[in-house]
């Protein structure tokens, strides 16, 4: 059992990740080929990846000896080079005591490795060379269906929470796990997490079908990635724009958030999505209560416009 531990502090330090981020997505891409179960189901996924990613991404493979990755791949960042330059800033210190850890179990030791393990430039950029290669090879293709459905899995989350509170949001991300007495539990690997003030960072994968995975690094806010959609990996062309903010909150509400590009009336929204006004504005509370819109009146006008949460939830 996976037991996070929340302070009062914590519990208000709980965020959604707003956006997709693409090394953790790559890593568990990864992870997925590299795993022996689930065969039938991602059994043609991963033989098409396997065939398509070049050689330059095999160093890739050799940080991983054991199947445990070292921690200092543990970032985030919204870009692939931003996630890249996270991982350069490791400390040297930290970067040798990783790469001791994961080959603690003997067998031989890649001369690119060792030469990491000395903060030689030259490994440094052997392993952008492959991070670079798998992404191309991975991720590229379904990085914008990756990225609709971390909008619709933002939305169910903030849905959720606006609706029924923290509690259920966090067994709403992960099934069979619940918030007791300050301590989140959820099935997975025995593990003890101390957030101790610094929070919790929620982020959706879509290609790892495994438990709950935690990033628990010193000084930064813990983040724990979970399985999210629709149990497959992506595949490039199997969703248009906004269908998948459509299956969270209906086709008609997604509708009435993508005409908010301008403030509008009730009757405005009414005359566009062809509804009643009756209907526009129950439509609309609903979006309101999610925090995805806000309304004001101006005399006998009600106006409704997208707020920041919203705009990134319509973003194209």
């Amino acid at each position: 059992m996976l037991r996070i531990h929340f302070t009062a502090e914590d519990l208000t330090r709980v965020r959604f990740a707003p956006r997709p981020s693409p090394l953790p997505e790559l890593h568990a891409a990864l992870m997925m080929l590299g795993a022996p179960h689930e065969g039938l189901l991602f059994g043609g996924w991963r033989s098409r990846l396997l065939r398509a990613l070049p050689g330059a991404a095999e160093p890739l493979a050799e940080l991983v000896p054991g199947g445990a990755a070292p921690y200092f791949l543990d970032v985030l960042g919204e870009t692939r080079e931003e996630g890249f330059a996270l991982i350069r800033e490791a400390r040297p210190e930290f970067v040798r005591s990783e790469l001791a850890r994961v080959y603690a179990g003997g067998g031989r030791v890649p001369p690119w490795v060792r030469a990491l393990h000395d903060g030689e430039a030259g490994a440094w950029r052997t392993l952008d060379r492959a991070q670079r290669a798998a992404y191309e090879a991975v991720l590229a293709p379904v990085w914008p269906l990756v990225q609709d459905l971390h909008r619709a899995e933002f939305t169910r989350h903030a849905l959720t929470a606006a609706e029924r509170g923290l509690a259920a949001a966090l067994k709403a991300v992960a099934p069979g796990s619940r918030l007791r007495d300050g301590v989140w539990e959820c099935p997975g690997a025995p593990r003890e997490v101390r957030l101790d003030g610094r929070g919790l960072v929620l982020l959706p994968t879509f290609h790892w079908r495994g438990g709950p995975l935690v990033q628990d690094l010193p000084g930064r806010p813990a983040v724990l990635t979970y399985p999210a959609g629709a149990g497959l990996p992506p595949v490039p062309g199997t969703a248009a724009p906004a269908e998948a903010l459509a299956a969270v909150l209906g086709r008609t509400r997604t509708e009435l958030l993508y005409a908010l590009d301008d403030g509008r009336t009730t009757t405005d929204l009414a005359r566009r999505l062809g509804v009643s006004n009756a209907t526009a504005s129950a439509h609309a509370a609903a979006l309101r209560a999610a925090g995805l819109i806000t309304t004001t009146r101006t005399g006998r006008s009600v106006h409704h416009a997208r707020t920041a949460l919203g705009t990134l939830l319509a973003a194209p």
